[in-house]
């Protein structure tokens, strides 16, 4: 019902593809957000993945015009082993010393692609021409509206797949490292496995958002892996609710839409209204916007 709404909004309203799209690509990136905060944990730089994916796009768009199905797929790929390899050393570490190497290594990449300005395009960024869609040739509009389809699809499949893994015994193992990573150990499980396989999907997610990003604007630059974005995802989890991946996809599109007309109303302080809508959630209902909506329909069905 929430995708047939969103679909037939966005094809009433010709102006709602690109919030709708940028809103879902945010969903997924927060997504893997969602899995780490399953273990307790706060990630301040995971908007690097979302960069890797979207400059692999640029790169690989410019280089090889290769297909937009496959430059999705060649993005999220790039992300994730990069989260293979960051992961490996990140496991060790919980709470603020894993939030701030994690902002750390985001400012690395950050640097770097603002430095190298001959490959990157500096803080230009980087763009590249409208690629094929399932190897045709699409108009702008056309284009829109298949990459709007496959974002829906893809974003019903991330959700499904979070919530099984969340059911899973690896999901469960996860949750058991926030409340006693100790009795999971002396039960056998390694909890730097389990978390390992976690930092990987959360990477694999984020860059799977962050390519469709990329295609959706048909331009990269650094500020897709600064620390405002990385912060971006994490309001964005807090504000949607973690307990549950459909939280992701509400917090994502309030967000968008709010920081829409914020900033066509409020120019230059769109940041503040935000910031007091955060505010205003954590007293209100600290369980984010899924949490608050689970309860009304709670005691809707006690009074009936």
């Amino acid at each position: 019902a929430l995708v047939a709404a969103v679909l037939a909004a966005s094809l009433g309203l010709p102006w709602l593809k690109t919030p709708v799209l940028l809103a879902l690509a945010n969903a997924m990136a927060v997504c893997g957000v969602i899995v780490l905060i399953r273990a307790g944990q706060v990630s301040f730089g995971h908007a690097m993945y979302a960069c890797l994916g979207g400059y692999t796009v640029a790169f690989a768009g410019r280089a090889w015009h290769l297909d937009a199905l496959l430059l999705i797929a060649l993005g999220t790929v790039v992300a994730t082993a990069a989260g293979a390899l960051i992961g490996a050393f990140m496991v060790r570490y919980r709470g603020i010393f894993f939030g701030m190497l994690n902002l750390a290594f985001s400012m690395v990449l950050f640097s770097v692609l603002g430095k190298f300005g001959g490959l990157t395009g500096g803080t230009d960024g980087l763009r590249f021409d409208r690629p094929s869609f399932g190897f045709v040739v699409l108009e702008r509009d056309g284009f829109e509206l298949a990459l709007l389809l496959l974002a829906l699809v893809l974003a019903v499949g991330v959700g499904w797949l979070v919530q099984r893994y969340f059911a899973s015994t690896s999901g469960q193992a996860l949750a058991a490292i926030k409340t006693n990573e100790t009795r999971l150990e002396y039960l056998g499980i390694s909890a730097k496995r389990v978390f390992w396989g976690a930092y990987v999907l959360s990477a694999a997610l984020c860059g799977l958002g962050g390519s469709v990003f990329a295609l959706a604007q048909g331009l990269v630059t650094p500020e897709m892996g600064y620390w405002v974005r990385s912060g971006e995802v994490v309001f964005i989890a807090i504000l949607g609710g973690s307990a549950h991946a459909l939280g992701a996809f509400i917090g994502a599109f309030v967000f968008e839409f709010v920081k829409l007309y914020a900033a066509a109303l409020l120019t230059g302080a769109w940041q503040l209204a935000l910031g007091l809508v955060l505010i205003v959630m954590v007293f209100v209902a600290p369980t984010g916007l899924f949490g608050l909506l689970t309860r009304h329909l709670r005691l809707q069905g006690a009074s009936r």
